[in-house]
């Protein structure tokens, strides 16, 4: 019988275990319990580690009161993204061609989190290669929303967010390379922040696009996500894009000045979505804080520029997949056919599309047209934003303009499923820290807000995070999930 201790917040948790209240052992059970009955009706998980974790939580209970404190995540279970690299466990990216792949290493932020005691549960599904954003392009399975089975959770991190949703853990690793951890955290009605680009090592992420990609906390609570937040975050020499450390700006109590970008509520946006957001403004006003009209003017080139740079850094990031050093690997008469054979059999169908896409992009004669048009273009809105937040603290938009979708509904349709991406892609884009939260309901399904601050404001965009988290209610558990 579970004890339900699956319900609770990781920092709870945490303090029950420091308290001497529960043991970690009992956490874990508990939570894998929860796992194995909710799971195979959402498929969140690609691996289950029950063996590995039970005995971690065997080796933490016999820690000192002192050694559980100084550790943050004590007592506490984790959900991995698959395309981050764990040892003991498989590492296959939802891909066939690292279907029974093991790294020989740890993440940088796989190490922090054992470090700080956490409890690897396994790893959760994804797009392939985190090429997606339904959840639906994974190799192995399709992961369903908690809330309603027959909708997609949202990607790539939809493994994660749906296991977050459903208390299969508390806290979990995402990646954002363009949106897929705050997209799925507003499909699923939780949690999800995108750091500053730079702020969290990618040491050991399986690269889409190097200078996009960002790891992430996925939670359902600020709270939680800053805990998961401030194990990762930090410098990291193995990762030539990580930020030194340097004191975090002084965060401004309030109240705020927040700027809410025109752009983002034209053509496109699901007329309820807007209506949740404009419910979720008020609030705001009504807690005293200032609400600007602003303008992005570039939003309207940002999923252009987005899909041009991302394949195209995906293409060269992918090209080490060639069935000689490692992963999948075809029979064949010849190298040619080696290749040819091994890339066709082992990338499925939407992956294949974005080598071909940042291929041609990159292709002799189109060098100029294309990448580096995008990245010009990339500045602008970079510069948008530096605009903005001189007159502004935070920008708040929606997520994203729809809620979760059917499955198979956008199969004929990639360009709909891309413009999904349209609000969250410019904070990769320009580099900023970004996390959405649960801002409301449109016919029983989850919508998200997005907050958007300036590069390196993490903590005192956690921070608003957190007080605006007040104005609403509490999360619930998806009806299915509770019973």
């Amino acid at each position: 019988m579970s004890n339900r201790l699956w319900t609770e917040e990781a920092v709870r948790l945490h303090e029950m275990f420091v308290a001497g209240k529960v043991s970690c052992e009992e956490i874990v059970q508990d939570h894998l319990e929860h796992l194995a009955a909710v799971d195979p009706g959402i498929g969140a998980f690609l691996h289950v580690a029950a063996d590995q974790a039970l005995a971690q939580a065997k080796e933490a209970d016999r820690w000192s009161t002192e050694e559980r404190q100084m550790r943050p995540l004590s007592g506490v279970p984790i959900a991995v993204k698959d395309n981050i690299v764990t040892q003991r466990m498989p590492t296959t990216a939802a891909s066939r061609m690292l279907e029974k792949f093991y790294a020989p290493y740890n993440a940088t932020v796989v190490e922090k989190l054992y470090a700080a005691g956490g409890i690897l549960m396994g790893k959760t599904n994804l797009d392939e290669f985190a090429m997606g954003s339904s959840t639906e392009h994974s190799a192995f399975h399709p992961t369903r929303n908690p809330w309603q089975r027959d909708r997609v959770p949202g990607g790539s991190s939809g493994g994660s967010a749906a296991a977050v949703a459903a208390g299969m853990v508390p806290i979990a690793l995402g990646s954002d390379t363009g949106g897929s951890i705050r997209q799925p955290a507003a499909y699923c009605g939780i949690v999800g922040m995108k750091p500053t680009y730079g702020r969290v090592s990618r040491y050991g992420l399986i690269a889409f696009a190097s200078s996009l990609d960002q790891i992430g906390p996925m939670a359902r609570t600020v709270r939680d996500a800053a805990l998961l937040y401030h194990v990762i975050e930090g410098p990291d020499a193995r990762d030539a894009t990580s930020l030194p450390l340097t004191a975090s700006p002084p965060t401004r109590s309030g109240p705020w000045r927040i700027g809410v970008p025109r752009e983002y509520f034209q053509e496109g946006i699901d007329p309820r979505v807007g209506d949740v957001i404009d419910r979720y403004l008020r609030r705001l006003s009504d807690a005293g804080h200032e609400i600007r009209d602003l303008s992005l003017p570039h939003t309207r080139y940002a999923v252009a520029t987005y899909y041009l740079i991302a394949p195209a850094e995906a293409s060269s990031n992918l090209a080490r997949y060639d069935g000689v050093r490692y992963g999948f690997r075809c029979d064949a008469r010849d190298l040619v056919s080696l290749y040819e054979r091994t890339r066709d059999e082992g990338f499925g169908p939407e992956v294949k599309r974005r080598i071909l896409l940042g291929t041609h992009a990159l292709s002799s004669g189109y060098y100029d047209a294309y990448y580096l048009t995008a990245q010009k273009v990339r500045t602008l809105i970079r510069q948008d934003f530096d605009a903005a937040f001189n007159a502004v603290d935070f920008v708040v938009a929606p997520t994203t303009p729809d809620v979760a979708f059917r499955f198979g509904e956008r199969d004929d349709d990639p360009l709909k499923m891309y413009l999904g991406d349209i609000y969250t892609v410019t904070a990769n884009l320009a580099g900023l820290p970004a996390i959405s939260l649960p801002a409301g309901w449109v016919d029983g399904l989850p919508v998200g807000v997005q907050w958007m601050a300036r590069p390196l404001f993490d903590n005192a965009l956690l921070d608003a995070a957190q007080a605006a988290e007040a104005l609403m209610p509490p999360f619930q558990f998806p009806q299915e999930v509770r019973e």
